[in-house]
């Protein structure tokens, strides 16, 4: 798989309803850090998830993160 393009170096925090989200992997998506299709064409899908009770999210926006779709750091190395 290639390489996602860098939306941010800096995940976007935040407060999701409860509900199923798309993240965006490619890095392409307007609509940062979610899904708006712009991946089409190309080898990415995005990432289906589900948040069960309202709460505050770290999502990532690198796209390199070891634990999609939530920020775990990795952007303060690139």
């Amino acid at each position: 798989m290639g390489k996602p393009t860098i939306a941010a170096k800096q995940p976007a925090v935040l407060t999701l309803d409860p509900g199923t989200y798309y993240w965006c992997r490619c890095g392409r998506s307007k609509t940062q850090p979610f899904c708006d299709g712009s991946h089409t064409g190309s080898e990415f899908a995005p990432l289906e998830f589900t948040i069960a009770e309202r709460k505050q999210v770290a999502l990532c926006q690198c796209k390199h993160t070891g634990n999609p779709p939530f920020c775990d750091g990795t952007h303060k190395t690139l």
